[in-house]
């Protein structure tokens, strides 16, 4: 009956049964301090050094050395991955540049640039707005194809985003005008480092219609197509060295050489690491003569004897 339905244990299910573990104990102030002290004090694992060159064709490539070619020889292997992988010809070529963005006490922001190739591989033409109030510039620069041309008025439209250009070049005179473009152009506000502020409008509108610009990103590489795969081979050896010259005007010649590594792919290849020799500009070297120079004429006045005024 009841009586004996409550008077029986209730069953209890093994899967309900839980054990309760007993609650940890806090751990101690110093306990922590004492790990990682301890993890400071062990020496870190030994790394076994990298071998050169791998002497079978399949190996596991983080136990060697990436492998630099020449330029020359680079390049051809592109155009050879190209032809075995049946891809399309006239694809970019790209280059990735690792840039040393140190100084002695601080670092170089990073910078764009604009340079003109020598051997053009693309149509492309950038869109050029100058800024000037005489008429007669004003006729020079449309002559010479700026796209947009005008003074002050042009001030307010750029402001609400109704004009656009992909560069933006103007006179001395009417520069203290434009002071409150600083900030809606940045980088494309008309300076003289960017070659985009003087008199000579026909060169200045010419360099920026046809010129190739880069920038640098995550403060220190440079990624940018230079050239097309089907291009004669010195062809596009010259357009990277171009843009590599360019680059290196941007670190003084007396500290060290900007540009620390150089990878070149093609859009649909794997990258390439580069050899540096032959590829810098030769700034440093040319002026370390002349400094040692200087230096041996400064010696040999010293060595010359004084000669004593004839009383």
């Amino acid at each position: 009956g009841p009586e004996q339905r409550l008077a029986a244990p209730a069953a209890v299910s093994a899967a309900t049964a839980r054990p309760f573990a007993a609650a940890a104990k806090p751990a101690k102030k110093g306990a922590q301090r004492t790990r990682e002290e301890k993890a400071k004090g062990k020496p870190s694992p030994r790394r076994r050094p990298l071998m050169t060159k791998p002497v079978d064709d399949v190996y596991l490539t983080w136990l060697y050395r990436r492998p630099s070619y020449d330029l020359e020889q680079a390049v051809g292997m592109l155009k050879k991955f190209q032809q075995l992988d049946f891809t399309h010809p006239k694809q970019f070529v790209y280059i990735n540049v690792f840039l040393d963005m140190a100084l002695k006490k601080k670092k170089l922001d990073p910078f764009s640039g604009a340079v003109v190739l020598p051997h053009r591989f693309t149509d492309e033409v950038n869109k050029v707005l100058v800024f000037t109030e005489n008429e007669q510039e004003a006729e020079i620069a449309r002559e010479n194809g700026a796209d947009i041309v005008g003074g002050l008025e042009l001030v307010k439209w750029i402001l609400e985003g109704e004009v656009e250009a992909d560069f933006y070049v103007a006179v001395p005179a009417i520069i203290p005008k434009l002071i409150p473009l600083r900030n809606k152009l940045k980088r494309k506000f008309p300076s003289t480092r960017r070659n985009s502020l003087g008199t000579d409008i026909p060169r200045m509108v010419q360099l920026f219609r046809e010129c190739h610009e880069y920038a640098v990103r995550d403060e220190c590489v440079i990624e940018t197509r230079i050239a097309r795969l089907d291009m004669p081979t010195e062809h596009i050896i010259a357009n990277l060295k171009t843009v590599i010259h360019d680059i290196c005007t941007f670190k003084p010649p007396t500290y060290d050489p900007i540009v620390q590594r150089l990878v070149v792919r093609s859009s649909t290849s794997e990258g390439l690491q580069v050899h540096l020799d032959g590829i810098l500009p030769q700034v440093e070297k040319v002026e370390e003569k002349e400094e040692e120079e200087k230096s041996a004429d400064d010696e040999d006045e010293a060595e010359k004897p004084v000669q004593e005024p004839v009383s």
